[in-house]
């Protein structure tokens, strides 16, 4: 069976299942359980067929996906049991940051760019990032304000969610996070930002060096970078697993109950996001002449994995590899896509808005229009040091309500959906990011668009 009839199998076994729910729960049809499990089953079992076909990694990972999400609805239980697998994807991950990082920003500066490009990458990357950050922000303002979706909110019968234990950094906590105690440290906690401040520095300290002896470093520095890409190739042949499991567990933990209690919230920021890529990403994206069908696909893979995972740092490697593709220079993914992971986290800063206003609405206290801006230029400066904390978002988002004098209590009903959000903000942080080394790259006149098909998986 050829692709093209496989997928048009695929469409009718979907369009049959969906029709055999919508029966079910909402024209009231009595139907045996087995027949709605067994058709979305015998669905996804084409997909998995068409997946066999294709060939692709990131097909695996979508097909996956589905998987993970019928796991999780049909065996809960067993589901929590798959979490090893989407941790040991996570772990394997977190093992390549630090070294590639390092390799890939020490040639940029020591070996390809001069050191004024390296302080003109800087100021335009932070300008550009200042920008988009704010519109998304203002955006999740507005969008909050027109669906009033904390309006009445109530927490279910039973619903029961501790706060974690956390404490809002203050600006100078958020300033001296950039710079590295100990480089060793920074790598064990996983801290973006140090480590490329002291990739940088080390660079520029490399590149003032006689040619005898810096070429040495400079070639070990080389192989180290190309050993770690060809080690992410590896490991990315275990991302439908982590993938998968990650997003069973994700399904089997929630439930049904807090999620139609806060489906307006969920459908508020999903919109709102979406807004967010289509009037603010991809306008930028045609003005700078990005081949839009090519970064589609570059970052598909990317994209899923930290939708899937919730974290921005498993996407970075994939991330990294598929933008040097689609050609942007080495110099440039290395240097502002893990910059951005700091200050440009435009999921993450919409939510923060977006979150702050429904904390108030569910309390039912008025917030100001005049309120509501300073409240926006509070996280402007605030989400700055979002990727350097665990827990990020709901850090500052604490923050935040304390000083604004919020209560509580709805943050505790917005952590039963926050898998849900995460997954959503996680993915635009990716897809801004990599439109950003795309931006930049432009911008130096450095960016050479690949001739033909490229091979993303």
């Amino acid at each position: 069976m050829n692709q093209k009839r496989v997928v048009q199998v695929i469409a009718i076994l979907l369009a049959i299942a969906t029709v055999l729910h919508l029966m079910y729960y909402y024209l009231g049809v009595s139907l045996p359980h087995t027949v709605l499990v067994g058709s979305r089953w015998l669905a996804w079992l084409f997909v998995i067929v068409f997946a066999v076909n294709k060939k692709s990694l990131t097909t695996w990972i979508l097909v996956s996906m589905i998987i993970g999400v019928e796991i999780g609805l049909n065996f809960p239980e067993f589901a929590q049991n798959l979490i090893v697998l989407s941790r040991i994807f996570l772990r394997l991950i977190k093992t390549i940051i630090a070294p590639i990082l390092f390799a890939t920003l020490v040639v940029g500066i020591a070996g390809h760019s001069n050191l004024k490009q390296v302080g003109r990458m800087g100021w335009k990357s932070i300008l550009y990032f200042e920008i988009v950050t704010t519109l998304a922000l203002v955006i999740g303002i507005l969008a909050i304000n027109i669906t009033k979706a904390g309006a009445g909110i109530e927490l279910p019968a039973g619903f029961k969610q501790d706060l974690p234990e956390t404490k809002p950094q203050t600006w100078d906590e958020v300033v001296l996070h950039i710079f590295p105690e100990n480089f060793v440290k920074s790598i064990y906690h996983g801290d973006v930002l140090p480590i490329v401040i002291f990739s940088i520095i080390f660079g520029i300290s490399l590149a003032l060096l006689p040619e005898q002896k810096k070429k040495p470093v400079l070639d070990f520095t080389e192989g180290l970078a190309e050993t770690m890409f060809k080690f992410t190739n590896i490991i990315m042949h275990f991302a439908p697993f982590g993938v998968g499991a990650a997003i069973a567990v994700t399904v089997g933990h929630l439930g049904i109950d807090i999620l139609t209690s806060l489906l307006k919230l969920l459908f508020t920021l999903y919109g709102a996001l979406l807004v967010f890529l289509f009037g603010v990403l991809l306008p930028v994206a045609l003005i700078v002449g990005v081949p839009i069908r090519k970064f589609i696909k570059a970052i598909s893979e990317p994209v899923s994995i930290a939708f899937a995972t919730t974290s921005s740092e498993s996407a970075l490697p994939k991330a990294m590899e598929n933008m040097e593709k689609l050609g942007v220079p080495r110099k440039v993914v290395s240097f502002v896509l893990p910059t951005g992971y700091t200050f440009n986290l435009d999921g993450s800063t919409l939510y923060l808005s977006l979150a702050s206003v429904f904390v108030a609405q569910a309390a039912g206290i008025e917030l100001t229009i005049g309120k509501q801006i300073v409240m926006v230029f509070t996280l402007m400066l605030t989400s700055k040091g979002v990727a350097g904390v665990p827990r990020a978002t709901l850090v500052i988002l604490l923050g935040t309500a304390a000083s604004f004098g919020l209560p509580l209590w709805p943050i505790m009903a917005i952590l039963g959906i926050d898998e849900l959000m995460d997954m959503a903000r996680t993915s635009v942080n990716v897809i801004g990011n990599c439109l950003a080394t795309i931006v930049v790259a432009k911008w130096e006149r450095e960016y050479v668009e690949p001739v033909g098909e490229v091979n993303f998986d």
